[in-house]
């Protein structure tokens, strides 16, 4: 079986990455360092849902699935090179993907030092171990973040990203220089994906959607940024899931290309809240407030160069997303 590294494994994308994997034909190990930048516990139950229980994780220590045991999980972190580094000696992966990084906008305007730990020298970690131990190819997350205040939409990866407005998308367009670097030099085969705000079953806590459905069944205010005058290109999990797989497991046309993966078709902010509304059977009580420093107006994929190479589509609508989020949120809560 081939072997795969995901990294951010207990993450929102890591975590249906590995339970999709763990069911075909993959030796998979995945590692997260388990942070509390929001609460653990979901990262826990993701993991149990994945067959790894709480109670035998222990740092630097591999762990076996109890539903799939083609999945091992360890507790590290990506900025601890000597381990990390150690595990690539040790495991001779075939593939890598990294999906471990210090998430959100908002977070990176108090916590600056985070995203510089994480996401650049965690990332070096990660090439570093590719360049001594080769893989056959390194898929590495990026962000719609890097296309800053663009105007021109939709966002293609031929328009120029030199002008971020949040550390975090400083962070991830410095990523794409890195990994361009590690393959001009090394010959890393390396693909870069720049998600487009991915929503769906097990998210994260912090995002528009969990935010939302906890504050309107609680019959709390919702905050509703630039008074609801934004659109975001949502993209469901099983779509950015599914488009990993394709651009993974394929044959690259290019040693190193970055491609947008998204919807593909921008939803304005309040059209969001009302579905959300629908599905939870409940309106929301609405707190307007104005733009947020880092936020952008407005995202919008071209998927055109993945659909090109790797026959990409998003299949999965607005509507039926949230309802199948609502589902699943209900459910766990």
């Amino acid at each position: 079986m081939k072997k795969i590294l995901i990294t951010g494994a207990a993450g929102f994308i890591g975590f249906h990455l590995s339970k999709k994997l763990a069911k075909q034909n993959f030796e998979i190990i995945g590692i997260d360092n388990i942070n509390d930048y929001y609460p653990m516990s979901l990262k826990f139950d993701r993991l149990k849902e994945l067959g790894i229980e709480s109670d035998f994780i222990r740092y630097n220590d591999k762990v076996n699935s109890n539903k799939y045991n083609n999945f091992n999980f360890i507790r590290l972190d990506i900025t601890d090179e000597h381990n990390l580094i150690e595990l690539f000696r040790k495991e001779n992966f075939n593939f890598v993907v990294n999906l471990a990084a210090q998430a959100g906008v908002r977070y990176s305007i108090d916590n600056p030092r985070a995203y510089i730990s994480s996401n650049i020298s965690g990332f070096l970690n990660i090439l570093e171990g590719c360049r001594h131990y080769p893989v056959e190819h390194l898929v590495y997350a990026s962000s719609s973040s890097v296309y800053g205040q663009n105007t021109e939409q939709p966002f293609s990866t031929n328009h120029r990203v030199d002008s971020p407005v949040s550390l975090y998308a400083t962070t991830k367009r410095s990523n794409e220089l890195m990994a361009n670097t590690y393959n001009h030099l090394y010959k890393i085969k390396c693909t870069g994906l720049r998600f487009f705000t991915v929503y769906g079953p097990w998210g994260r806590p912090d995002m528009a959607p969990m935010l939302f459905a906890k504050a309107i069944l609680n019959g709390d205010p919702i905050k509703v940024f630039n008074n609801g005058k934004l659109e975001r290109d949502f993209t469901y999990i099983d779509d950015i899931i599914n488009g990993i797989l394709k651009v993974l497991i394929g044959n690259p046309k290019n040693r190193k290309k970055l491609y947008n993966i998204g919807c593909g078709s921008p939803t304005k902010l309040m059209d969001f809240i009302e579905t959300m509304e629908k599905h939870l059977g409940k309106p929301a009580i609405k707190k307007m407030l104005p733009m947020q420093p880092g936020d952008v107006y407005s995202t919008f994929a071209d998927t055109t160069d993945l659909q090109n190479d790797f026959n990409y589509a998003a299949s999965v609508k607005i509507d039926k997303g949230i309802e199948n989020f609502v589902n699943w949120y209900k459910k766990y809560k």
